[in-house]
This record gives structure tokens, C-alpha cells and sequence, in this order.
């Protein structure tokens, strides 16, 4: 089950983006973690060892900007951010101090996912394993996207 939003391509391009991703990802255990470590405590974030032996490594604050919920997607649609990036401060206002990102809340959903109430309130975000695998921020998975 997929929280992304629908994406229209070009049929052929389509089609490529598919048949990549699937090369990507045709090791059941691509999508599929052995241990998962939330760092609430300290603050640093989440750690997946994947069962293909791929490790990810995501900050709260990536985490939360990059929130798989309909209306964080629609968000960056309209701004044109990317998932994982910081919003940009809307032109005119002046800084405010705004507290760093953190969980208050950790909690499985089912076998396939995972899900944070943040310190901001927002709680709708559903992280599915194939979501946090696919968009890994680390320097090898960038280069595939």
C-alpha cells in the first residue's frame, strides 16, 4: 500500500521509471526491515538495516519534511519542494525561531509501517517500509533516482 500521490508521466517514461524501480527493488528484502532503531531519546533519528544488508540512515527533521500524508504531499506540490526538504520561508516574514523536529510519539502499523506524532502536532504521516526504502537519503540511493 502506497501513500504516494498519482504521477502522470509520458507513456514511454512511464514505463522506464516502473521497469528501474523494479530492477531496483526485485529483492523482496529491498523493502523489508531486520531491525529498526528510533533514536527518540537522543534526538538523532532512525536507523534501518534492511534484510538485503542495505543500511538507511534518516534525521527527525528529514523525516518529518518528508511526510508521506495527503496534505504534506499536496504541499510540495504546490511549492515544488522535494521530498525531505525543508520548506522555505514564505517571502517577507521574518525568522522565527521554530524548535527542531522530534517524535513524542513512536508506533508501529502493522508489519508493513511506521508512524511519529510529532512535536509540532502533525500526526497523519504513515512511513511504509517500500516509502522510506525507496526515498533513502543516503548517497548511493540518491544516485539511482
Amino acid at each position: 500500500m502506497s501513500h504516494d500521490p498519482l504521477k502522470v508521466a509520458p507513456t514511454e517514461q512511464a514505463g522506464k521509471i516502473k521497469i528501474e524501480e523494479h530492477k531496483r527493488f526485485s529483492d523482496p528484502n529491498a523493502t523489508d526491515p531486520k531491525s529498526v532503531r528510533v533514536n527518540k531519546t537522543a534526538g538523532t533519528g532512525m536507523e534501518i538495516d534492511w534484510k538485503d544488508g542495505h543500511r538507511s540512515a534518516y534525521t527527525f527533521p528529514w523525516l518529518r519534511d518528508a511526510c508521506p500524508c495527503a496534505t504534506c504531499n499536496e504541499e510540495r506540490e504546490q511549492t515544488g519542494r522535494r521530498i525531505g526538504q525543508s520548506p522555505k520561508p514564505k517571502p517577507g516574514t521574518l525568522p522565527m525561531y521554530k524548535e527542531k523536529a522530534r517524535p513524542t510519539e513512536v508506533t508501529p502499523v502493522g508489519k508493513y509501517a511506521i508512524a511519529f506524532k510529532w512535536n509540532d502536532g502533525h500526526s497523519t504521516g504513515i512511513y511504509s517500509w517500500e516509502y522510506l526504502r525507496r526515498e533513502c537519503p543516503c548517497a548511493e540511493c540518491a544516485a539511482c533516482r
